[in-house]
């Protein structure tokens, strides 16, 4: 799988790498909190459309006591069309600048068509598409911090038969709202996550039986895989 690679900010300006314990909190599992275990094991328990490869990855050391992070990569026809990261982070006393003891950190990266990178609007409407996929899921949340950068590669020299490409990456945080006892709905969030991937790989929505992806306005002209 490819793992998408950068720095996860925690939207309150801090950052760090994807060094850490194999996907899981980075202290030992007993003395971790009940509500970061069920939130965890909910993230572990939830089933992606057939094109969505996820597996745990090491989480972040520094932002939060303890983290747990998943990667993922939307394969069609063993062709990658975005792949991503996203990693639930939790501070059992609460965090000022999340509102919350829950924060969900992630990094999005997709290939774009040349006419789609071209699009002012793009960066709003890949915002939307987060927005959009975790709204289209009636989940609520808090304090949403994020960037979308678009970036273009030309090569020259004895690279220069490749053509320009242009990537997409979205980096984003929210404070998801907690339940009973004090957990948040982690396996809801990540199927909208999943949405949001697909949505930027390109996919057409889900079919009616399939709840994993929901129906947002879709990439312009998406391109023949």
């Amino acid at each position: 799988m490819a793992a998408a690679q950068g720095r996860l900010s925690d939207g309150t300006g801090g950052a760090d790498d994807a060094r850490g314990t194999g996907g899981a909190d980075r202290q030992s599992g007993g003395t971790a909190p009940p509500a970061f275990r069920a939130a965890v094991e909910a993230l572990r328990g939830s089933r992606p459309r057939p094109q969505i490869e996820i597996e745990p990855t090491r989480a972040p050391q520094r932002l939060a006591p303890f983290a747990y992070a998943l990667e993922a990569a939307v394969v069609e026809d063993d062709e990658d069309l975005a792949d991503g990261r996203l990693v639930l982070l939790h501070d059992p006393d609460g965090h000022d600048a999340w509102r919350g003891t829950f924060r969900l950190v992630t990094l999005v990266r997709a290939e774009l068509e040349p006419e789609m990178a071209a699009d002012p609007l793009l960066p709003e409407v890949c915002w939307s598409w987060l927005t959009g996929a975790l709204q289209a899921r009636g989940l609520s949340y808090g304090e949403p911090s994020g960037t979308v950068t678009r970036a273009g590669s030309h090569y020259f020299g004895g690279l220069s038969e490749r053509p320009a490409a242009s990537q997409i990456e979205i980096r984003a945080s929210w404070t998801p709202r907690e339940g009973r006892g004090g957990v948040p709905d982690t396996g809801a969030h990540l199927a909208s996550w999943c949405d949001l991937l697909a949505q930027v790989a390109g996919l057409p929505p889900a079919g009616p039986g399939d709840a994993s992806v929901v129906t947002l306005p879709q990439r312009r002209d998406p391109q023949a895989r």
